[in-house]
């Protein structure tokens, strides 16, 4: 009897355990209706009802995950998600949106192990490519992001990331055309054409730079003091000396004590050969500070360029006896602070 006894209030749950089961599956099936109306706050009321009465509903965990997702509550869907990966660790959707959900969080190596157990997931390559850049892995970052453009050639911000891969590298030549891909995106951002300007100015591709530059201005760059004279040094030495001239005298009526501005602006005109140009920016220096060595000397190697060799020497002579460092230069003809 004893044993009976014992045997008796297990049957008695059975019962429940199937009512249970019933309510929980009432209170989904209520869910999917008020989802499918678009009723997400109510959807998510009667999923939360259905769990309670069945936790292991996987059907109604992931329901409510996605619920939360249209409602923009990441933190809730996420914990859905979770628990649903974890009632079973091989639901592909469970694992595709925590895939995405702890990239957006920044978990990058936790994204990367997701991707790697769903390699036919939409963006597994793409999500192990753009964690593996911000992990500074460039080599791994190069090599699934090539893999995830070559699937979605339309997928701008992977084209800007692998252009970014290569120009931590250090791979120049590399990186421009994918800066340049980048920017011909229709959701393609200012910054990136920013970047392009700076890489081809470094590359001294003054040209191109000029026009990086001003495609950032026309799509709504903010052009700070840095921008514009970015972009100033790049039209002088493309040729464009007008508009390089003006935008380098906007920021020195800002800065009136920046010499070096002044200074680069001759230097950048003798580079040119506008050694008229060059002159008056030495003329500017040498007004401000008449012990200023370093404009001397380069006035002094502008009239040599000039034809007037024995005035340039002379020049360049005094330069040397107010700035013995100077001397070094003689030999190499260069342009002091160059």
């Amino acid at each position: 009897m004893k044993q009976l006894l014992f045997i008796l209030p297990v049957w008695a749950c059975l019962p429940a355990l199937a009512q249970n089961s019933d309510s929980s599956r009432y209170y989904y099936e209520t869910g999917l209706k008020e989802q499918s109306a678009k009723r997400y706050m109510v959807a998510a009321q009667a999923f939360d009802k259905s769990i309670k009465f069945n936790p292991a509903n996987e059907e109604a965990l992931l329901a409510n995950a996605f619920v939360n997702l249209e409602m923009k509550k990441l933190d809730a869907a996420k914990n859905y998600f979770t628990r649903v990966y974890e009632l079973n660790p091989k639901n592909l959707k469970a694992i595709n949106q925590l895939m995405e959900l702890t990239y957006s969080y920044r978990q990058f190596a936790k994204a990367t192990e997701l991707a790697q157990q769903c390699k036919e997931c939409e963006n597994s390559l793409r999500i192990i490519g753009m964690s593996a850049y911000q992990q500074e892995d460039y080599p791994a970052a190069e090599k699934s992001l090539k893999a995830a453009v070559a699937k979605h050639p339309e997928d701008a911000e992977a084209i800007y990331t692998l252009a970014r891969t290569y120009l931590d590298m250090e791979e120049y030549n590399k990186a421009i055309p994918w800066f340049e891909k980048a920017i011909k995106q229709p959701n393609a951002k200012n910054t990136w054409m920013y970047e392009l300007g700076l890489l081809y100015y470094n590359q001294s591709d003054y040209k191109n730079a000029s026009n990086a530059f001003n495609m950032a201005a026309d799509n709504g760059y903010v052009q700070s003091l840095d921008f514009k004279e970015n972009m100033g040094f790049a039209s002088l030495y493309s040729g464009d000396y007008e508009k390089g001239e003006k935008l380098l005298l906007d920021i020195y009526a800002k800065k009136p004590g920046n010499k070096d501005l002044l200074r680069d602006m001759a230097s950048a005109f003798y580079a040119q050969r506008q050694y008229d140009k060059s002159l008056d920016y030495c003329q500017k220096l040498l007004e401000i500070d008449d012990k200023d060595g370093k404009a001397l000397y380069q006035a002094g190697l502008a009239f040599q360029k000039k034809g007037e060799k024995d005035r340039g020497q002379k020049m360049c002579d005094k330069a040397i006896d107010i700035d013995p460092s100077l001397a070094s230069l003689r030999t190499k003809k260069e342009i002091p602070g160059l």
